[in-house]
């Protein structure tokens, strides 16, 4: 007789890309406690066992073959636990492996099915790894026929459509999900279009944690067949929670699930940034962090979320003056640190600036001091702290913000340097934005205002000179912004930016900038994704680039 009720388990979790037998072991934890708690059925993120994106280490045959044998023992767990629908990478006759889900109950492997549409936008490029799947996998648990589509399956109608026609009462849908400021609303969106289309409910789980430059925020949810919301996970946790379903009417309606709140604007995008940079510095193996601390904006926020991700003894924080730098500078740098718990150093970079002068002055004789001193400075702190990064094991946080990676407004080998960048993404306004949020609410286990309030209003400036500021040389960072987003998250003409009120000269000037500091970001530390086109991952122009748009005059 067929069953009325269903309890599906909904394992959101974190595991580590190549780590095949930690996620065997995470996989292995989450069943038993499925089980425990009563479930039918347990349902995992895509790629689980070898971990999302695996990129490249897809196409290694071993990563492949272990992660067949991981799923035979897990298969095993099932003999007397709840089933389980499980992700893997699979091999396949023409040399590329397939992003496979696997049902597993009995104690054995039942069913394995590959996913169709192979996304290849964006961050995504599993065309290129992956051989791709022509059916979508379709299985019968308690009597219930169930469809579970992998991730992109469920973008487009196809899939859905098919699982619809083959009989599927209920969706279940594993995701590797990035985060971005949008994806909350596009996920749901592209939901209730499936469930429209095939009046099936869904339930869609998402893993979370940070990979490389992406962080997955969970967010796993359910909705009705009526399209309804029925479940919400929490967003950047793991949580592992049973949602408990009942047939009423010949329709599939979830009747008991978690409702977590989400976060939204700078608190979500903060959460962000604090996970993924906790799971970069983790999961590459390093205890802690250090970075130089200036006393501006930039790497004041850099300090903050480095403590709220590791903790204060986690963090160090390096001043390196020159013979410009303010005594507002020096006593801006000194509260942060103090305000966060955090061990602050000063070494003057005098003695190696003086060296460097020495050094070239006869090469140099007869020419005016110019953007090459300048540089020169930002160098011999790259390499200063790089030596304490080396001597102390602790990975380098480099501090640049979106508008200065866009325009150039960075030195190669000097402010660049570093292992990571929980900025990269964040444009100069959305940095002041989330400083302004953080400041006002404590997480964490944090304090109220951990940023000193001059820091936030006082001019930019990089203090490679006498009197200087960002503004000297780049327009104002709420205008810069703006022409950028065009130019960049928009890909927009240049009368389309003009006519939205920017000067001519100016767009044309932000443009030319722009185009001409791809060397730079090739060779910059990566960072997190927060928006909808990061530079690297998302937006990937050649380094010799011929092409300018103009402004019809």
């Amino acid at each position: 007789m067929p069953a009325d009720s269903l309890a599906i388990a909904c394992v959101q979790a974190n595991p580590k890309v190549g780590d095949i037998t930690g996620n065997e072991a995470l996989a292995r934890d989450a069943l038993g406690r499925a089980s425990n708690l009563g479930a039918d059925v347990a349902l995992f993120s895509e790629l689980f066992l070898i971990g999302y994106p695996p990129e490249d280490l897809a196409l290694k045959p071993a990563a492949v073959r272990q992660c067949v044998a991981a799923l035979e023992r897990l298969a095993g767990q099932t003999t007397r636990g709840c089933a389980a629908l499980v992700t893997l990478a699979w091999p396949h006759e023409d040399g590329r492996p397939r992003n496979a889900i696997a049902y597993l109950a009995g104690g054995e492997i039942r069913d394995v099915a590959f996913k169709i549409d192979l996304p290849n936008y964006g961050v995504f490029d599993e065309k290129r790894i992956f051989a791709p799947g022509d059916r979508p996998l379709l299985f019968e648990l308690k009597g219930a026929k169930i469809g579970a589509p992998v991730c992109e399956d469920i973008w487009g109608s196809g899939p859905c459509a098919q699982l619809k026609s083959g009989g599927a009462e209920i969706l279940l849908v594993p995701n590797g999900s990035p985060y971005r400021r949008t994806a909350d609303d596009e996920r749901w969106a592209v939901a209730r279009d499936r469930v429209a289309e095939t009046g099936l409910p869904i339930v869609y789980v998402n893993q979370v944690g940070g990979q490389d430059e992406l962080v997955f925020d969970g967010a796993s949810f359910a909705v009705q067949a009526d399209g309804e919301v029925a479940m919400r996970l929490p967003m950047f946790e793991e949580a592992l929670a049973v949602c408990s379903w009942e047939k009423q009417a010949g329709v599939w309606r979830c009747v008991e699930a978690p409702m977590a709140t989400w976060p939204t604007g700078p608190e979500e995008v903060y959460r962000a940034m604090v996970l993924g940079l906790r799971d970069y510095v983790r999961k590459s193996g390093f205890e802690g962090v250090l970075l130089g601390l200036s006393g501006g904006v930039d790497s004041a926020l850099s300090l903050v979320v480095a403590r709220d991700a590791l903790g204060a003894d986690a963090v160090r924080a390096f001043m390196l003056p020159s013979r410009y730098t303010s005594s507002e500078s020096l006593e801006d740098a000194a509260a942060c640190a103090s305000a966060n718990g955090v061990a602050l150093a000063q070494i003057s970079i005098a003695p190696a600036v003086g060296a460097f002068d020495a050094m070239l002055a006869e090469e140099f004789v007869g020419r005016a001091p110019d953007l090459t001193e300048e540089n020169i400075q930002a160098r011999i702190r790259g390499v200063t702290l790089m030596a304490l990064s080396n001597k102390f094991g602790l990975m380098l946080l480099t501090t640049g913000n979106k508008s200065e990676m866009a325009v150039g407004y960075a030195t190669l080998y000097g402010d660049m340097c570093g292992g990571f960048n929980v900025l990269k993404d964040l444009y100069k306004v959305d940095v002041y934005d989330i400083c302004r949020w953080r400041n006002a609410n404590a997480v964490y286990g944090g304090k109220i205002n951990p940023i000193p309030e001059r820091i936030l209003t006082k001019a930019p400036s990089a203090e490679l000179r006498h009197d200087q500021t960002d503004q000297d040389s780049l327009p104002p960072y709420e205008e810069l912004d703006a022409i950028l987003h065009g130019l960049v998250e928009q890909e927009a003409t240049l009368d389309e930016i003009v006519a939205r009120g920017h000067a001519a000269d100016t767009v044309e000037r932000v443009q030319n900038l722009l185009y001409s500091s791809e060397y730079k970001r090739r060779q910059a530390a990566p960072g997190l994704k927060i928006g909808g086109k990061a530079f690297g991952r998302d937006r990937r122009y050649p380094l010799v680039n011929g092409f300018r748009d103009k402004v019809s005059r």
